[in-house]
């Protein structure tokens, strides 16, 4: 199983990147996809995921309500993070991850990827 994220670089607060995550070796339009993000110094933390249908969405609302778009393509295997109206506290390496089950918890995941970095300067 693998999980490529590309997409991170480095922006200017108030812009805007596409991360996107590529998945093979499994069912990918079984799973529920997740994003999380880890800061330097911080613990890892859930960002936002989409259920394996597209049925329903979540995003951890106090950070990045209206400003992050999670989607995904299941005919490519592929799962995307629209990063809009970015903040310097936004920088972090942003991973994703796939389960059986749509939840918040690291532990609730059961593949990941290697994680894409997104900085952003103030």
């Amino acid at each position: 199983v693998q999980l490529q994220a590309s997409g991170g670089g480095l922006v200017q607060a108030g812009g805007s990147l596409r991360l996107s995550c590529a998945v093979s070796g499994l069912t990918f339009s079984s799973y529920n996809m997740g994003w999380f993000r880890q800061a330097p110094g911080k613990d890892r933390e859930f960002v936002g995921g989409i259920s394996w249908r597209s049925a329903g969405t979540t995003y951890d609302a106090d950070s990045v309500k209206g400003r992050f778009t999670i989607s995904r393509d299941n005919a490519k295997n592929t799962v995307y993070l629209q990063l809009n109206s970015l903040k310097p506290e936004d920088t972090a390496v942003y991973y994703c991850a796939a389960g059986r089950t749509l939840n918040n918890r690291a532990s609730g995941y059961d593949y990941w990827g290697q994680g894409t970095l997104v900085t952003v300067s103030s």
